[in-house]
C-alpha cells in the first residue's frame, strides 16, 4: 500500500466520520427532546444524566475522530 492510497484512506474516514460528528452534534443541538424522549423508551435515567452521557459520548467520538482519523491524514499529508 502507498503513501497515497493510505492518503485517499483517511481522507475518506476523516469525511464519514467527519460528517457522523456534525449530524450527531447537530442532531443533539436541534432536537435534543425528540433523543431523550426515544432513548427515555428504552431506558429510565433522569434527564440531567441522559444529557451528561450524550455530551460525553460526543466528546469521546470527537476526539477519537481527532486522534485516529484527522491526525493520520494531515501527517500523510505532510509527508506526502
Amino acid at each position: 500500500m502507498d503513501i497515497q492510497a493510505l492518503t485517499r484512506f483517511f481522507m475518506w474516514c476523516s469525511i464519514l466520520n467527519g460528517g457522523l460528528l456534525l449530524l450527531w452534534a447537530a442532531i443533539c443541538l436541534w432536537a435534543p427532546d425528540l433523543i431523550y424522549r426515544t432513548h427515555g423508551k428504552w431506558f429510565s435515567i433522569p434527564r440531567e444524566t441522559f444529557d451528561l452521557v450524550i455530551y460525553s459520548f460526543l466528546g469521546a467520538f470527537k476526539i477519537l475522530f481527532i486522534i485516529f482519523n484527522l491526525a493520520p491524514f494531515l501527517a500523510l499529508l505532510i509527508i506526502g
